[in-house]
Order: C-alpha cells, then structure tokens, then sequence
C-alpha cells in the first residue's frame, strides 16, 4: 500500500526550476543548498557527515537503501543533512549485518525524503548552474508561497554551521594509557577521524569549535588537530586565531577539509565558494611530494585560492587534484604544519590516503 498512497513531492531551486517525485515516507518542506554525492555506497556515512549539514543531497547512485542501515555505520550521533534526494529509494533490505531498513533510519531522525526524481537531469543542472538553495517539498498546492519562503533561506556563502555541529563540552577519546596526547578542534569531526588517530596510540580531548589556544594547551597535549566540518571558513575567527596560535608556537598541527581552510586563512591565504563543490569517493589527486596518485574521498564546497598559495613564501602545496587542479593539500615550509582539502580517514571510500595520520603522528614523535 506504501509504494501507492506516496504523496507528490518536488524539488523547487533557487532559480525557480522544479523537478518532480514522490515523499519516501515523512510529508513536509525542508530547505538547504542542493548538491551530490557520485558514491556508490556509504549512504548512512554520508548522511551522518557533519560536514553536509545543511545540505539537501542528491544520490547520483540510482539505488539507495538497498542494504540497510547498521548502528555502527554512523559519523555522527544523528542525520546531519537536510533532505534527500534520490532516484529509487528501497525500502526492503537484504544484508545480513544490516539492522534496520533505510526507512526507518530515515524516520527516527525525522529525515524528509524524495524518490522518483531524475537524479541525472538535476545533476546534471547543478553541474551546469552550480550549487545553490532548494527545498524538497510534500506541500506543494502553492509553489509561489515556497518559493518566498525559499527567499529567506540563507546562502551559503558566508555561513558559519561549525557551531550547529560541534561538541557543547569538552570529551575525551580513545585510550588514556596512550602514548600520545592530541587535542581535536571540533568543527564538524568525523568519528572515523578521531578512530583513526586512536587506534595510532594517541588520546585524544575533543574541543568545541571556539576554544581557544590556551583551553587547548592547558591539557598538555602533544599535537594538535583542526578537524573538518560545515559552511564557509571565513566566518571561524576563533578557531583562525586558535590556528594562527599553534603555528607561532610550532607545534605538531593537522587540519582536515575545513581545518585545512582554516590553516590556510591563518597563513593569510583566501578561501572561496566552488562552482558545485566536490562530494564523492573516487577522486583522483596527485601528491606532489611522492609524484604518487591517491584515490580519495571528498565532501566540500570551499577551497583555498590557488595562485595565493603557491606565491606564499612559507607554504608549499603538497597535492593537487587532478579533474580541476584545485589545492588538495599543503604544508609550511618553516613550521610544524600540514593539512589536506579531503577525507584520509574516507568513511566511505579508499584507504589510500591513511598515511597522513601516520605523518602526523610522526611530526608529534620527533617533536615530543
């Protein structure tokens, strides 16, 4: 009865094109900026990133849901995007390790979501037109009153969301007999960021988003970690002047997709908002240290101005990537720095790229 009672639903842009489909489950509006996701798995990873808060994502994988959800498959202790978009939406599951359906998952998080839509068209229009704000909508008797309410949604340029998806108190992760003491800036972090560093003899104090360097250090911590996370860099003046702090001082510093934009604001470098962004788990970068290529996982809207950054006396650009030759990765020639524009930690995605926790963990060995 489910596949035949679903209500209409649409999906309106900014600019006012619609594409069309039906509600999964949940009747409703949500709003966010629309963008995609080409992996072919990692769903509930994705959908859990805090990095993608405030975003509607479209699948470019025509079949999501087909393997369920698993309460260990998370990034975070709740859904963070907006909405969701997709071409077929299954209901039904078929893996042994799975727990729940996607449905359900969907609703115990109060997630809205659409399917029947041709996912292929509106890639390719964000692809054409870039990304920008949309609402996924059940409620659709009167397009000209979303269309207003879709007006008042904020862009995302210039939107700070790291405070939305931080930590409210201090925590502690991994083993306290550890060898080694970090202390994380949570901006949006991953878990699969924090296991990564743990399971490398490492003990991590995760901060919220605005601590300052002297909260950080009062641990005695022997590195430290800039993690990645939502919205515009620009607006993180604490967590700049936090970075700008630990590079004065030259200690062990690891920055990751929005810690590696913050890294670079420090250094003076600007950041700006891409055409559609980077999502996905196969995209090829090039480090330029080993002349080896990585396979990677990305998820980001904002990169680091190019031509700034190789005309910086103190920073080197460490990877490139590849489809469009944007800044990957850098490192200060003088300091004890480095960071990368995508996910080593993947979750989803390859595991070609984990030897950057190795390097750090090693900048905190020689330095300790």
């Amino acid at each position: 009865m489910k596949y035949q009672s679903r209500k209409k639903a649409i999906v309106l842009l900014a600019d006012g094109t619609i594409f069309y489909g039906k509600a999964v489950g949940k009747e409703g509006t949500a709003f966010g900026e629309v963008c995609f996701n080409t992996g072919m798995t990692g769903y509930q990873e994705i959908f859990t990133d805090p990095s993608y808060y405030g975003q509607l994502m479209v699948t470019t994988n025509a079949h999501i849901g087909n393997y369920g959800t698993n309460d260990e498959e998370v990034e975070s202790d709740s859904i963070k995007i907006a909405g969701l978009i997709v071409k077929n939406f299954s209901y039904e599951f078929s893996r042994d390790l799975a727990d729940t359906s996607l449905q359900e998952f969907l609703e115990k998080h109060n997630l809205l979501a659409i399917s029947d839509v041709d996912t292929r068209a509106l890639v390719s229009y964000i692809r054409d037109n870039g990304a920008m704000n949309a609402l996924i909508s059940t409620e659709i008797d009167d397009i000209e009153k979303l269309k207003k309410q879709l007006a008042d949604v904020p862009d995302m340029n210039g939107l700070e969301l790291a405070s939305k998806v931080s930590t409210k108190e201090p925590y502690f992760f991994g083993d306290p007999n550890a060898t080694y003491k970090i202390s994380a800036l949570d901006i949006g972090v991953k878990k699969n960021i924090l296991r990564n560093l743990a399971k490398r003899d490492a003990y991590i104090k995760v901060f919220p988003y605005d601590t300052s360097f002297e909260q950080m250090s009062e641990w005695g911590p022997d590195g430290y970690f800039l993690s990645n996370g939502p919205g515009d860099p620009e607006p993180l003046t604490e967590a700049i002047a936090t970075a700008k702090e630990i590079i004065t001082r030259d200690l062990p510093l690891f920055g990751i997709c929005l810690g590696h934009q913050v890294i670079a604001l420090a250094n003076g470098i600007s950041t700006y908002k891409m055409h559609h962004g980077h999502r996905g788990i196969n995209h090829p970068v090039k480090n330029l240290i080993t002349g080896k290529g990585e396979i990677t996982s990305q998820n980001h809207g904002f990169a680091i101005n190019r031509e700034e950054t190789e005309n910086h006396n103190d920073v080197e650009v460490t990877h490139m990537h590849l489809n469009d030759h944007t800044v990957a990765g850098i490192k200060m020639k003088n300091k004890n720095c480095f960071s990368v524009q995508y996910h080593p930690e993947a979750s989803p995605g390859p595991n070609d790229s984990t030897y950057l926790f190795d390097q750090f963990i090693e900048n905190i060995r020689t330095h300790k």
